[in-house]
């Protein structure tokens, strides 16, 4: 099932919404967050929040969670007035959300991670059998491929995000928050969760959904709310709001072409990669090419080995097979550090875990990768003034909102988070770039900026790969396009043949192949 099969469920009338927040305020030092914002939620209504990254959903929703508690403003769940509520406290009371970023612990087990902090007990001994089956029902009722006695630390970004979803569901959920739930899933997986959020519906659950997918809020919203530099924009109808005046309401002003025309100039090969497998079998004998002056893309679904494929370039993931050759040259060494040192960037999907040091200044995690260097440091001593001075202006180019250099990566949005992933390629001198998902959980605004960067990248001269499970992104960037699954290349697509259609065809024609065989 797709999102297009999924059709709204009549809201129920009832004399006070589920949830109602009034001139809700947040403050953090010298940054003002939420803005007198008014917010409802009814039983049995999908209502998006939709906004650009830094619009304040993130800073709402955790107010609603029970993270922190607003400066001022009201704040009414279930009919009664809530007031320093926790977020052991909004779990108890039927509130459930499942943030970007994940809160699970990497050494505990699935089933440990569902029941951390409301374990059952028999008489002071812990039930481990009765924590075990109820996971197991749970995980089956919702469909997911997820073993219960795996540590979350074996497991990847898709099956951790069912993880969270299964965790989220585990007790008496009257509101359920979700916040881009879909990035890390299949096509197969979001068919399920879309499946379950129509049953959630049905049975009176309220659902906060945050998302920058157009299509999903078509899909699924029954009204959409629109949050701009902290403030309440407007609360619309999504059957009758088209997708360019949510966009407008969004940004404040109009975006007429999401994604930008590139003047490809196809020159050497700077990446060349033959047979190469890795050590943990997700890429198997793939024959790989990009070139400089153009966008090499990379389609799949998620676990067909594109991110693998590009970890393993890069030095992340260990080779067991297979060559990789920079401008000519074969590599007898890789790791992240000597394919710096080459003019190789890559930028991960997750940039919460793999990219940025969230406890440290933007200052730091931009100069972190050049610190080599000697205008960053002088005898091993990093020289503070020089670095300010270099990196103050690079994020002035990206547009970082707010422009203080000195802020905590933690505190900042997912297009802000990705805007200093992007400085470090303007910190040191680079041309092969490795772009792995690199618009997930941002906005429609953020994503006109990367894409405008990775523009500037190419027709500057670099080679780009362009990893993506978005096929309208990957199909409108690429010059050429490499299709994988199950780990081995299914296709090399070019000019006309660059295509949605060819695409999918591909996939379903490599999935007869390996039946037949």
């Amino acid at each position: 099932m797709t999102s297009a099969d999924i059709t709204r469920t009549t809201t129920p009338n009832t004399a006070e919404p589920l949830l109602v927040l009034s001139g809700v305020t947040k403050r953090f030092p010298g940054v003002l967050a939420l803005d007198g914002v008014d917010l409802d939620v009814k039983a049995g209504e999908l209502h998006v929040l939709f906004g650009e990254n830094g619009a304040g959903k993130s800073t709402l929703i955790n107010v609603i969670a029970g993270t922190f508690p607003p400066t001022s403003g009201s704040f009414r769940f279930g009919g009664e007035e809530m007031s320093e509520l926790t977020p052991h406290e909004a779990r108890a009371i039927g509130i459930s959300p499942v943030f970007q970023e994940f809160s699970l612990v990497p050494s505990l087990t699935v089933e440990e991670n569902l029941f951390l902090g409301r374990e059952k007990s028999a008489a002071g001994v812990l039930d481990a059998g009765g924590m075990r089956k109820r996971a197991r029902e749970l995980i089956g009722e919702l469909g997911f491929d997820l073993y219960p006695k795996a540590r979350v630390d074996s497991l990847d970004r898709a099956h951790q995000q069912m993880a969270e979803i299964a965790k989220a569901l585990l007790g008496n959920v009257k509101l359920l928050i979700l916040d881009e739930p879909t990035a890390s899933l299949t096509e197969r997986e979001t068919g399920r969760l879309f499946e379950l959020i129509a049953k959630l519906k049905t049975d009176g659950v309220g659902i906060i959904y945050v998302s920058h997918r157009m299509r999903e809020i078509r899909a699924l919203a029954d009204r959409v709310t629109v949050l701009r530099d902290g403030r309440h924009i407007k609360t619309l109808d999504a059957a009758t709001v088209t997708d360019g005046e949510l966009v407008e309401l969004m940004t404040g002003r109009k975006i007429d072409v999401l994604f930008p025309t590139i003047a490809h100039d196809p020159g050497e090969t700077a990446i060349e990669v033959h047979d190469l497998s890795t050590a943990d079998g997700l890429v198997k004998g793939v024959d790989f090419v990009a070139r400089a002056g153009e966008i090499t893309g990379i389609a799949g679904l998620v676990g067909c080995g594109k991110s693998e494929l590009v970890r393993a370039i890069y030095g992340i993931a260990p080779i067991a097979s297979g060559s990789v050759a920079l401008r000519g040259k074969l590599l007898d060494r890789l790791d992240p550090r000597t394919s710096l040192r080459r003019g190789v960037a890559y930028f991960p999907a997750n940039r919460g875990v793999e990219g940025l040091a969230l406890s440290r200044p933007i200052r730091e995690n931009v100069s972190m990768a050049a610190l080599d260097l000697s205008r960053y440091q002088r005898g091993g001593v990093i020289r503070r003034a020089a670095e300010r001075a270099l990196i103050g202006p690079i994020m002035e180019t990206l547009k970082l909102r707010p422009p203080n250099i000195e802020r905590a990566v933690g505190d900042l949005s997912g297009g802000n988070r990705q805007k200093v992933m992007l400085g470090r390629a303007m910190a040191r001198d680079l041309d092969i770039f490795l772009f792995d998902e690199p618009s997930v959980g941002i906005d429609v605004g953020a994503k006109v900026e990367v894409y405008e960067f990775i523009k500037r990248l190419v027709e500057q001269g670099a080679a780009v790969v362009v990893v993506s499970s978005e096929l309208p992104e990957v199909l409108a960037l690429s010059n050429r396009l490499y299709v994988m699954h199950h780990g081995r290349i299914a296709a090399l697509l070019e000019g006309a043949a660059k295509t949605e259609q060819n695409v999918l065809s591909s996939f379903f024609e490599e999935e007869s192949r390996e039946k037949a065989a």
